[in-house]
């Protein structure tokens, strides 16, 4: 099934129903206070957000139009659960990775198979990748890639995934739980070159003080004369 772009709030509620589902399933399916109270941890997610009981319930009227979430019948307060899976068409290892990058922003696979511990246990990375290949090579007919494989930042040793389903992604996103004000190339550069002066003041007021010294007929603290 082909679906329009998620808004990041849809992505948000979305995951944290999947999250719920699998890591409190004695208190699933969630009620609006607890999807809220879901949607804006401080832990494991990426960005923080601070969503409303109002933006909140429009984010799950609206998946409810795309079949992703209903509500559920038979009690006296709304409770929600989401139905990724079945609409997306995918197993259930590739919803995990898909429900983990969508709260959590880019990851590399380690990332990715040590974040996904309470929700699913992966043997070992490589599994993880296959399923994250899996995901960027699925046709048209499917309703086309899931993921993207970002390229690799500068000094990185691996390569971060992010998911599709807001929409096409930029190479240049943060990386899950990083700094957005991190050192670019341009940052490091101007380090090095201040770092550089800093050095060279140094040294210059290092010779400045031994030349007073001598004057003086002393020493530097900690050489003999």
């Amino acid at each position: 099934m082909t679906l329009r772009p998620l808004s990041p709030l849809e992505a948000r509620v979305l995951a944290t129903l999947m999250e719920k589902a699998r890591t409190v399933p004695d208190s699933y399916p969630l009620t609006l206070n607890m999807v809220v109270a879901g949607c804006n941890q401080k832990t494991s997610r990426e960005p923080l957000m601070n969503l409303g009981d109002a933006d909140a319930q429009d984010a799950l009227d609206s998946l409810k139009l795309l079949s992703l979430v209903f509500e559920s019948s038979g009690s006296r307060v709304a409770r929600y659960e989401h139905n990724f899976q079945r609409v997306l068409g995918v197993p259930e290892q590739s919803a995990v990775l898909l429900g983990l990058l969508m709260l959590r922003g880019p990851q590399t696979a380690g990332e990715l198979r040590i974040n996904s511990e309470r929700w699913y246990r992966f043997a070992d990375i490589s599994s993880v990748e296959a399923f994250l290949e899996e995901l960027q090579d699925r046709s048209a007919e499917k309703g086309g890639p899931l993921v993207a494989r970002l390229p690799r930042s500068p000094g990185a040793r691996e390569q971060r995934w992010a998911h599709l389903l807001c929409g096409p992604v930029s190479a240049d996103l943060p990386a899950a739980g990083a700094d957005a004000g991190g050192d670019s190339p341009d940052d490091t550069r101007r380090l090095d070159a201040r770092v550089r002066t800093l050095e060279s003041e140094v040294a210059a007021l290092r010779s400045a003080l031994q030349n007073v010294l001598e004057q003086l007929g002393m020493s530097q603290p900690g050489h003999g004369k």
